[in-house]
């Protein structure tokens, strides 16, 4: 990590960490911690990079990818102390693995010339795949799950709209997808009525508090709300917006109306739990016309 002899600041941080992981003279909290423990930090973490993004906050955004990478480091090192892997080799793996998919870029005379072909970023995937699939082989462990069939490359722990869209993506490679919008449309007002029919079945109140876990019905109206999600999801494939992202804006825009009602509230010398559902709701729709103008 050193350039031109110097330590640079690659090399304290990782100094850093070693020291806090150090037994006896180390931090007794991160002694603790294992890859299992701190899987929730790192996502957080890239949760945190992107919400500084999209916020246009710069400062924000260098201390949070400063984050990220600590996440980075923290599970290098223990890797490191159980002698699979060091830091640096992750960084080799990630080098060679831009290098390996952008034969567009740094491969030979021909592949550069010929360009990024359609499909070349699957097909070496697919090789990579393979390739791992003969290392752990080699090391004699089975192959992973994961790693086979069509829906393999999928990550099981991506936020579950995103990963609807990827598994959606995946089977639609291989000819199992709907061949317009109108078709999924119809397939979403199917689900929609299948929720409908399992609410009215089970005779259930909509009531966001009551705990309805123990209600007979209450496995197949979980199952319909999922399948209806998940065509949701399929929607938005077909109109190339990511589903997630959407959910999330449209999350902000909730927030920024609601805590329009508790400003306006709070103008007038009023506490919004003093408020009646119908002066709320005539509050938001001023906010609402407000942003539209």
């Amino acid at each position: 990590m050193s350039r031109n002899g110097k330590i640079t600041p690659m090399d304290e941080l990782l100094s850093v960490m070693a020291a806090l992981r150090t037994p006896q003279t180390g931090c007794p909290w991160d002694l603790e911690q294992t890859f299992e423990t701190i899987a929730p930090y790192t996502v957080e973490e890239a949760y945190e990079v992107a919400d500084a993004i999209e916020r246009g906050d710069k400062v924000d955004l260098r201390d949070e990818l400063g984050d990220l990478l600590l996440q980075v480091v923290y599970h290098a090192r223990m890797a490191e102390e159980q002698g699979l892997f060091a830091f640096d080799d992750v960084v080799t793996a990630i080098k060679n693995k831009m290098i390996r998919r952008h034969p567009h870029v740094f491969g030979t005379v021909q592949e550069r010339a010929a360009g990024a072909e359609p499909g070349f970023w699957e097909t070496i995937k697919a090789a990579e795949r393979q390739a791992r699939t003969a290392e752990r082989a080699a090391r004699g462990l089975p192959p992973k799950t994961e790693d086979q069939g069509a829906l393999g490359s999928v990550p099981r722990n991506l936020p579950a709209l995103t990963r609807a869209l990827k598994l959606q993506n995946k089977a639609a490679q291989v000819g199992f997808d709907w061949p317009t919008l109108a078709l999924v449309l119809a397939k979403m007002r199917e689900e929609l009525a299948e929720l409908d029919e399992a609410l009215s079945d089970g005779n259930v109140v909509s009531n966001p508090a009551s705990d309805q876990a123990n209600h007979p019905q209450a496995n197949e109206i979980r199952e319909e709300f999922g399948d209806l999600l998940f065509v949701m999801a399929n929607v938005a494939r077909h109109l190339s917006i990511d589903p997630e992202a959407t959910l999330h804006q449209a999350n902000a825009k909730f927030e920024r109306r609601f805590r329009g009602i508790e400003r306006h509230l709070a103008a007038c010398g009023r506490d919004i739990q003093e408020a009646t559902l119908e002066e709320m709701d005539e509050i938001w729709d001023e906010i609402k016309r407000q942003e539209k103008a």
